[in-house]
């Protein structure tokens, strides 16, 4: 079964096209699209509000296996934030309002508790690539490119989201992305580490649904006790949770899917997993 929720923004842009970001639950796979074609799917800042309940909506779901981000259209992921709502959102006063939705849009992508795919082809810029980056994987088209602008905007991007891309292709990668502005095309994104894979354009969908569908077919719990490791260990050591992830640890051990994993490699047979 497909179903379809939206969250809309307040009005149009000027060609008349409603900015939305809508969820779609697919069998396993729960799609979030960014629909702004107009404007190459740029968020304007009712677009990044709407991102949370859409998240928990697809967290909270016990079919949604996977998780997969995309733009709608042919020619972009997300190309940044709107530009023509940054005198009245992004300027003095009203500055502070902005950044909270984005940061509360990407920090609630990076808290989903399953796996998350962003299916990245196009433009990928801005905001774009600070969602793109709060997801787990990155698999990207051939056409895809990835920057950021602050340089040609003087703009000042928060630390937290210039360290995220410290992490992930280094210090030095990153002072070249920023201080440059330039645009990184999709296998200079593979060589750093940016991108996981990268495909033709016309194969990247087919090869995502077959990936995802083998996450999907894998225990849930182990894949929420990696992915809490994996962000505790990227943590300052005096924020760590060791606490939670051997929780989430003993909560694997304990588990019907531990049982009925043992079963199944014993039985020559695919585990069928619940998540319990």
């Amino acid at each position: 079964m497909t179903t379809d929720s939206s969250q809309n923004s307040n009005g149009n842009d000027d060609t008349g096209t409603e900015a939305n970001v809508h969820a779609i639950v697919d069998g396993a796979i729960g799609w979030i699209v960014f629909d702004h074609q107009a404007r190459r799917n740029a968020m304007t800042i009712d677009m990044w509000r709407a991102v949370p309940e859409l998240c928990a909506s697809l967290d909270a779901d016990d079919d949604v296996r996977v998780v997969v981000l995309r733009g709608a259209g042919e020619t972009a992921f997300v190309a940044g934030a709107d530009i023509s709502q940054f005198d009245s959102e992004r300027t003095g006063s009203t500055g502070g309002g902005y950044e909270a939705a984005v940061s509360g849009a990407t920090d609630a992508i990076a808290a989903v508790s399953k796996p998350v795919i962003a299916m990245v082809h196009g433009f990928c810029i801005g905001g774009g690539l600070a969602i793109a980056l709060a997801a787990d994987i990155r698999y990207a088209a051939d056409d895809a490119r990835f920057g950021l602008p602050p340089a040609r905007l003087g703009i000042g991007y928060k630390a937290d989201g210039i360290g995220g891309l410290v992490d992930l292709i280094g210090p030095s990668m990153t002072k070249e992305f920023v201080y440059t502005a330039d645009l990184f095309d999709a296998e200079s994104a593979l060589r750093i580490g940016l991108a996981n894979r990268v495909l033709p354009k016309d194969e990247l969908e087919a090869f995502l649904r077959a990936q995802a569908a083998t996450m999907a077919a894998r225990a849930p719990l182990s894949q929420r006790a990696a992915k809490l490791a994996v962000a505790d260990h990227l943590r300052a050591e005096s924020d760590r949770r060791p606490d939670e992830v051997a929780a989430a640890i003993r909560a694997c051990a304990s588990s019907d899917d531990y049982a009925e994993g043992v079963a199944a490699f014993m039985e020559k047979r695919p585990a069928r997993f619940t998540g319990r």
